[in-house]
């Protein structure tokens, strides 16, 4: 206690010695400050109560945005085909979407790197497939809103024990899982047999891959698009190619369905569909609107 301070900062100070948190702290520091002998012999003693005061705050802003950050509900547009790549820091999932995507994620060396979701983009086949990278588990941002209702989770690891440890994160998700052992350049060819062989055993749909020499990449591309349960359904207009981009449709769609999107529900403008492809018994068959779809038809639709 400083000289000459009288009953009130006395009782500020012991405010202050019998505060449970931070708050509480401040308030008794703020108290103390204001009840503090205001002389010059004092300007020192007031001085440290101020530095304590501006601390503690700075302290407790870091620690809002932290829990704030940690509690953030990341609110993503789900794409008609979603995948999202899911795994404990520095495994490389950043790497991967830059390879996978037209993203250009941010990728560093130290822990947690990705703070926030970060959005690609892979084009395969002419499928338009939205890739989601997360935060690491364990990271502050990292939740489990966007994993429980992706269509298909790419867990990516360096070690097979990673897997059960990540697989109690997401019991609730209900996405195909593709395991993809990442970084496997480091490794010489009889240990990438032996890794093959543990995965083989156990069951996984697996691949083995490097973004460093792209070994796998190819591989892992086709198992992502195998993993969604949708139709490609292209269309051309009469005397014309057919769009290169597919209209994307869930299993069992007939030609009814895909003309409510193509006419946006206007089916009487419809005056014919033919048909190439595999559902097609020749191709340029004529069909009705209830014919059933499959992956990979061409519709040519004639209008009124």
């Amino acid at each position: 206690m400083p000289i000459n301070a009288g009953f009130e900062y006395a009782q500020a100070e012991k405010q202050y010695d019998a505060a449970q948190n931070d708050e509480e702290r401040v308030t008794a520091l703020e108290e103390m400050l204001r009840t503090a002998p205001a002389h010059k012999g004092s300007e020192k003693f007031r001085g440290d109560i101020r530095l304590r005061i501006k601390k503690l705050k700075e302290k407790m802003k870091r620690e809002r945005e932290r829990k704030r950050g940690s509690s953030t509900k990341f609110s993503i547009k789900k794409g008609e085909m979603q995948a999202v790549l899911l795994g404990l820091t520095n495994s490389g999932k950043s790497s991967l979407l830059r390879a996978l995507t037209n993203a250009n994620p941010k990728i560093a060396d130290y822990a947690f790197t990705t703070q926030v979701p970060e959005v690609g983009m892979l084009y395969y086949q002419n499928a338009p497939i939205q890739i989601i990278d997360l935060p690491a588990i364990g990271a502050d941002t990292f939740e489990t809103g966007i994993v429980n209702t992706a269509d298909t989770i790419l867990i990516v690891i360096q070690n097979i024990q990673e897997i059960p440890e990540i697989e109690k994160v997401i019991l609730k998700a209900r996405g195909k899982k593709i395991i993809i052992f990442n970084k496997i350049d480091l490794y010489d060819s009889n240990s990438k047999r032996k890794i093959f062989e543990q995965l083989r055993t156990k069951r996984y749909n697996f691949v083995l891959v490097s973004c460093k020499t792209f070994e796998g990449i190819e591989e892992l591309k086709e198992k992502i698009l195998l993993s969604f349960d949708k139709l490609r359904i292209y269309t051309k207009q009469p005397g014309k190619p057919q769009d290169p981009d597919p209209i994307i449709m869930p299993p069992k769609s007939t030609v009814e369905a895909a003309a409510k999107i193509i006419f946006k529900g206007r089916l009487s403008v419809i005056k014919r569909v033919r048909i190439w492809g595999p559902s097609s018994k020749f191709g340029g068959q004529e069909v009705g609107i209830k014919h059933a779809l499959k992956d990979k038809d061409v519709l040519e639709f004639s209008t009124r």
